[in-house]
This record gives structure tokens, sequence and C-alpha cells, in this order.
């Protein structure tokens, strides 16, 4: 087989989860915005990261609380993530222009998204610059998944769920 050389990294690791991380300022704004670069980066003790440019409104709520909360999107939310994906907080609260459903975190200030099948409340233990995004790693704190997920073992069943395939 011939390879060649594939010029636009942004397809070259696929799939990626459309995920929304919610965060709360200090100031107690809210706010939430689609994240096209995260991942699991530990399983003991559990950490995920996120990826945000530091243009981004969010990005300095989370760097002045620590907290974020990565949601899992269904494709029942696709219109609403694309909005929280085009639209700044600078401008407008986004939650309440598309009517997003959210209550506090049980262990972070940081709101979840009530729509959102599986909400993981994070707390930020270290970040790192890594070029156009800052890679903030969150030790999770506590797991929310709706109970209809949750196979006979208590793990989310990710088979159940129609995540989005927004790219």
């Amino acid at each position: 087989m011939n390879k060649v050389e594939v010029k636009d990294f942004k397809s070259c690791l696929k799939p990626m989860p459309d995920i929304l991380v919610s965060c709360k300022g200090e100031n107690g704004e809210v706010n939430a915005l689609a994240v096209g670069y995260a991942g699991n980066c530990s399983y003991d003790p559990p950490m995920v990261m996120v990826g945000i440019v530091p243009s981004r409104y969010s990005y300095h709520m989370i760097k002045e609380t620590g907290e974020f909360v990565v949601n899992l999107v269904p494709e029942s939310l696709r219109e609403k993530y694309g909005y929280l994906g085009s639209k700044s907080r600078r401008d407008e609260d986004k939650l309440v222009k598309v009517d997003v459903s959210y209550k506090e975190g049980l262990k972070v200030k940081a709101p979840i998204l009530l729509d959102c099948p599986v909400n993981i409340e994070c707390t930020v233990v270290d970040s790192i610059m890594t070029g156009s995004h800052e890679m903030f790693i969150g030790k999770v704190e506590y797991i929310h998944a709706d109970e209809n997920l949750l196979d006979d073992n208590g793990n989310i069943d990710y088979s159940k769920i129609n995540l989005l395939k927004f790219r």
C-alpha cells in the first residue's frame, strides 16, 4: 500500500469526543463551550485533559477557579452544541439563549449540563501550553450518568448513548 503525507493534523486522530466543557467564574457567571481536544490521560488516579485556546472566554474562568465539567453530548443536542461552539459568552449568556438546563456540581461549583447523559466533575491539577491550546489536566472528582446507562456492574454502557459525531 502506498502512503502519502497528510497535511491537516486535525484529521489524523479520529474520532475525538464531541464534548461541552462547562465552568463557573469567580464572579458567578456560568458558561459552556465546545472542545475538540479532550481525552483520558490517567486511570489511577482518574484524570482527563481538555485543550482550550487562551482567547476563549471560558479559559480565564477555568484558570481562576481550577474547576470544570466535561459533558458528553448526545445527538439530540446537535443544534445546541453547534450554537455553544460558535458563540462567545462575551456577547451573551449562551446557556440562557439556547435554554440549557444545569445545576451546580456535587464536588465542584462548575455546572453539570442536565441534558447531557454523562458529566465528569474535575479539579485542575496541572496544565501545559502546547502551542495553540492550554491542556488542562483535571482530576476526576465525581461522575454523573443517567441511571438507564449503567450496566449490572455500575459502569457506563456507551452502546446505549447516541453520542454526537459533529465533525
